[in-house]
């Protein structure tokens, strides 16, 4: 008998607010990276990043996608206080990191949804990507370059768009799933 429902069959988007359903794999300040494993159905510890190095904000996956690298399309999410793994987190959708990560000779894609959860007090009149500094996304372009070095790979920002590129980005994954 199961005791959870699979996130990964969960509704991403409610049709009446156009808010997403983020599903938290990794909660900001952590350096535990998990990831939802499907064969279980649980949460499991897939790495540990090393000594200073933390996961700058929540990041998860929108159910019921799948993004150019085979996993479901990721999300970092701007919210007040860490979730846990597993929290289903109603956010909106405010842009995307666009970027690459080579892995060998091989170019994937692997953008990053921004979005801002709806119950929080910090980001509440944050409606766009432009509406954070500039520094930001600096801070995080380098996070997501050393993340993807301690595997080897290499990690390119291509750049910032909007939600109206966000969503075209959701749409494709939904029907890729």
């Amino acid at each position: 008998m199961k005791s959870l429902t699979d996130p990964t069959k969960l509704k991403p988007i409610n049709k009446k607010d156009d808010l997403l359903q983020v599903i938290i794999e990794t909660p900001a300040g952590s350096r535990n990276k998990f990831a939802y494993d499907p064969d279980q159905g649980i949460f499991a510890l897939k790495k540990v990043l090393p000594a200073g190095m933390v996961f700058p904000y929540d990041f998860g996956f929108l159910p019921q996608t799948i993004a150019p690298d085979g996993d479901p399309l990721d999300v970092l999410l701007l919210m007040d206080e860490p979730a846990f793994p597993g929290c289903a987190v109603h956010a909106r959708l405010i842009g995307v990191i666009e970027g690459e990560q080579l892995d060998g000779k091989k170019k994937i894609r692997n953008d990053r949804l921004v979005a801002v959860a709806e119950a929080n007090h910090m980001y509440a009149n944050v409606r766009k990507l432009k509406d954070l500094p500039a520094k930001w996304i600096k801070e995080l372009q380098d996070f997501f370059v050393n993340y993807h070095n301690l595997e080897g790979k290499k990690y390119r920002l291509l750049g910032c768009k909007g939600e109206d590129t966000a969503f075209r980005l959701i749409k494709e994954a939904k029907r890729a799933a």
